[in-house]
């Protein structure tokens, strides 16, 4: 199906639906979008689709075919959660929600766990973002990246996301791409997550919904540091790493297996 849109209030959220079965929301990363993430193919989501689930995935607001708005606070992740939670209560009014997150998506749905549990079935955490005591860093890289996308064109800046540092697991296909997000918007979005943290861990330790926690090895920017961190707060979640992309590309059939565990 083509592209279809909620107002969620501040945002029009853009989105597409696949397949027929439990509703499954998926949630990308920062600078990135559904169409990027397919394109990407490192997790290919909606072949959930394939084996018996609905599966929703949305633009974040400033990212791909979601319009955003120059304040920073647009992009905190308590309020993309807001935006989340609102579709969710437009598509599923009725019932939970299974949910896919990764980076600021997995960080999107541990805000919207603390806010309302109960709109969620369980969930798969990818790549969780720093947090809490390694947040600090990552804060200060994002307000330098924002500063810099100031002056740069996008050939600028994509040539130096190319440059930067990869992580060991991505060291033989790393290609950033262009951010999917619009050059005069990019430094208000890194500014709002600069702005971040997961929630308190007090808060998250009340969680009791069902979640797989799926971090990646060797990146920085997503430490095993925060996912086993969030596996030691949460009563009912699970720890898996990837140390290769095999075993990325992978995770759709391993998330699918967990949501049916959790119907």
């Amino acid at each position: 199906m083509g592209t279809r849109f909620f107002n969620a209030g501040s945002a029009l959220l853009a989105f597409d639906v696949h397949g027929e079965g439990p509703l499954v929301i998926v949630a990308h990363g920062l600078t990135m979008s559904r169409a990027a993430d397919r394109e990407q193919a490192l997790t290919p989501w909606e072949h959930l689709a394939k084996q018996g689930f609905c599966v929703v995935a949305y633009d974040a607001r400033g990212h791909g075919e979601t319009a955003g708005r120059k304040e920073p606070d647009d992009y905190r992740w308590e309020n993309l959660a807001t935006d989340l939670l609102a579709l969710a209560d437009a598509i599923s009014p009725d019932e939970p929600v299974h949910a896919i997150g990764s980076s600021m998506g997995t960080a999107t749905i541990l805000h919207a766990l603390v806010q309302r549990p109960e709109r969620f079935r369980s969930v798969a955490l990818t790549a969780p973002p720093t947090a809490w005591e390694t947040r600090r860093l990552q804060q200060r890289a994002y307000e330098a990246t924002a500063a810099a996308a100031e002056s740069m064109t996008l050939d600028d800046f994509v040539a130096a996301s190319a440059a930067a540092p990869v992580p060991e697991i991505f060291a033989e296909r790393w290609n950033p791409g262009p951010p999917s997000i619009d050059m005069d918007l990019l430094p208000s979005v890194f500014r709002g997550a600069g702005l971040c943290d997961l929630p308190a861990q007090e808060d998250v330790a009340r969680i009791e919904t069902p979640a797989l926690i799926l971090p990646w090895a060797t990146d920085p920017g997503h430490p095993l540091s925060t996912a086993e961190r969030l596996t030691e707060l949460m009563p009912h979640a699970e720890l898996e790493v990837a140390e290769d992309i095999p075993t990325i590309k992978g995770w759709p059939d391993r998330v699918a297996a967990f949501f049916r565990e959790h119907p």
